[in-house]
């Protein structure tokens, strides 16, 4: 390969690395303290944090692009609900793009029955006490 063609595949992955928007996952020992307490869950949310680490999101239909099994919940909400363990486990988050980071603040982890549960209780769409 010519060295100039060496030289500006570098500088463009460079460029592309610093244009990327990162994930900043807010509260990051809730998966953690959930992943203690559920054993069966350490795998699924693993596979799930290892997937965010290379996105790119710059919009919520990014994030469905990476986990076509999300919902965004709408009604201005800022909350997209992701499917986690073929769908035994339930996360809901907040989003929010900044500059240079998507950031996901966690507002609630559970499984898929509590998730139901909190449905019929509850406003989705409220969720943030947690």
């Amino acid at each position: 390969m010519p060295k100039n063609l060496k030289f500006a595949l570098c500088v463009f992955f460079i460029n592309l690395q610093e244009e990327s928007m990162k994930v900043h996952l807010i509260k990051r020992q809730t998966i953690e303290e959930y992943e203690k307490q559920n054993a069966g869950s350490r795998n699924s949310f693993r596979l799930w944090k290892l997937a965010i680490r290379g996105v790119d999101w710059n919009n919520p239909e990014d994030i469905l692009e990476t986990f076509g099994t999300a919902d965004l919940l709408g009604h201005g909400s800022d909350r997209v609900v992701f499917d986690i363990g073929g769908n035994n486990y339930r996360m809901i988050c907040h989003y929010f793009f900044g500059e240079k980071e998507a950031h996901l603040f966690i507002n609630w982890i559970g499984t898929h029955a509590e998730y139901t549960k909190l449905c019929k209780a509850t406003n989705q769409y409220t969720i943030s006490e947690f």
